[in-house]
């Protein structure tokens, strides 16, 4: 006879009792079909406010719609957990049952230029969902909290003249299996800036050009955060296009993913603030400068037309987008898709800035460890807003108002004081995500200002 633990028997025998019960959630999903034990859904929390544009003015009332679907029909019964509060700000949760007919909240208003975020939050068939909608007030008059520092020109002039005594040495590597019928792709290692005992830093990158002779405009693709192999985008140099997908920690991008995974956990954990409490040694110095040496590369390009490098990025990636645009003449366009490094001070006046987010301040309301002169000083030779202030072509800009990593107050700062010939297009329920929407209309934009269509 098998003996089993008290414990274990216990645990089995309520296991044997429970056999042909409805799974415990915490609302039950009915009714249930006949022909079934039990019902399982797909469950959907939608929250919208009550304008279609999600826009208000200042001072104006904003409710917030919600209702609780399962197989796109209300569920009865349903509790949630809300809190409604500008981004990124304590907040109080509170319960609440919603109706099948739906629920209607009273978000209160704001009287400043922000937004306003609705959070909801429940269990459904023992699964977490939560949703948001984030009301815009007067976002077009938000002005950022970052400051211009006296000698940012001359900081990143000396950075510049820094990267032009390092000479442009380039190597190319065919990589058939990413080249097509009308695409040569190449993997590519790019001399830059930074220098140690074992010799000089590269930049790495994949290059897609097209087969047919002729001279064509030119795209540099510029990262997100993050660690990770790249793969190029032999599609649109198809249509005509030089195009140069660059990583920028030093590192070849054609190694296994797992090799990136490990670097990041590892050597390069939060490497987005390695050395900021000194701005010559900050991490990102070496990226910016990376990213101009990049556009070196494809301005010696002999495909090159001479006339057209457009730069694009998302997160991290619009971010170094806007950058090189600022620091470099030599870029026609931009593209930055929720660009980060916005307004990163803004935490300090109560209001949410973007990613990495390292003066914010903890849930407890003590400040963020990061917030010493030091690093804020560092900070304003790198926030996004100050480079925004200097861009000179014609951009294309996207994100959405539910982003939590890149929030819309801190893009809209940058936006703002930007004088430059500027589109905006907003998907408005959009977090820090690329739906194929947002894809489209980026390429539509890329393809017409190169004249790829």
């Amino acid at each position: 006879m098998i003996r089993l633990p008290f414990a274990v028997a216990v645990a089995l025998a309520a296991a044997v009792a429970t056999l042909g019960e409805e799974p415990k959630s915490s609302f039950p999903i009915k009714p249930v079909p006949p022909q079934a034990d039990f019902r399982v859904a797909v469950a959907r929390i939608v929250v919208a406010p009550d304008h279609a544009d999600w826009t208000y003015k200042i001072g104006e009332p904003v409710k917030f719609r919600v209702s609780v679907t399962a197989d796109n029909t209300p569920v009865e019964g349903a509790a949630v957990d809300y809190a409604i509060g500008p981004e990124y700000q304590p907040v109080e949760w509170k319960t609440v049952a919603v109706p099948t007919s739906g629920l209607e909240l009273d978000g209160g208003t704001m009287q400043v230029p922000g937004f306003l975020r609705c959070k909801v939050k429940a269990t459904i068939g023992g699964k977490e969902h939560v949703s948001m909608a984030t009301a815009a007030f007067a976002p077009d008059r938000i002005e950022p909290y970052a400051t211009d520092p006296e000698d940012f020109d001359a900081f990143w002039v000396a950075g510049r003249e820094a990267l032009a005594k390092v000479p442009l040495e380039s190597r190319l590597t065919p990589m058939h299996e990413l080249s097509t019928e009308h695409v040569d792709t190449y993997h590519v290692r790019i001399r830059t800036i930074g220098e140690g005992w074992y010799g000089g830093a590269y930049v790495y990158g994949i290059l897609n050009v097209p087969k047919k002779p002729g001279r064509y405009p030119a795209v540099l693709k510029v990262p997100g955060a993050g660690v990770r192999p790249y793969f190029g985008d032999a599609g649109l140099a198809a249509k005509g296009a030089i195009v140069l997908e660059i990583g920028v920690h030093g590192l070849p991008v054609n190694l296994a993913k797992e090799v990136y995974d490990v670097l990041l956990a590892g050597a390069l954990n939060n490497y987005w603030l390695f050395n900021i409490d000194s701005r010559d040694e900050f991490y990102y110095r070496r990226v910016i400068l990376t990213c101009l040496r990049s556009v070196d590369f494809l301005a010696a390009h002999p495909a090159w037309n001479g006339k057209d490098i457009l730069v694009m990025g998302s997160s991290q990636g619009g971010m170094l987008a806007i950058d090189t645009a600022a620091l470099d003449s030599r870029i026609t366009a931009l593209q930055a898709t929720h660009p980060a490094m916005c307004d990163v001070v803004a935490p300090l006046h109560g209001r949410a800035g973007g990613w990495p987010h390292m003066f914010q301040p903890n849930w407890d309301g003590s400040p963020s460890r990061h917030a010493t002169p030091e690093k804020i000083r560092t900070t304003a030779y790198y926030d996004t807003v100050n480079f925004a202030r200097r861009v000179k072509v014609p951009g294309f800009y996207i994100w959405g108002y539910n982003d939590e990593a890149c929030p819309p107050s801190s893009t809209h700062a940058a936006y703002n004081v930007i004088t430059a010939p500027k589109t905006l297009a907003v998907e408005l329920e959009q977090q820090h995500s690329y739906p194929e929407e947002q894809n489209l209309a980026i390429y539509e934009w890329v393809e017409r200002t190169l004249g790829l269509r």
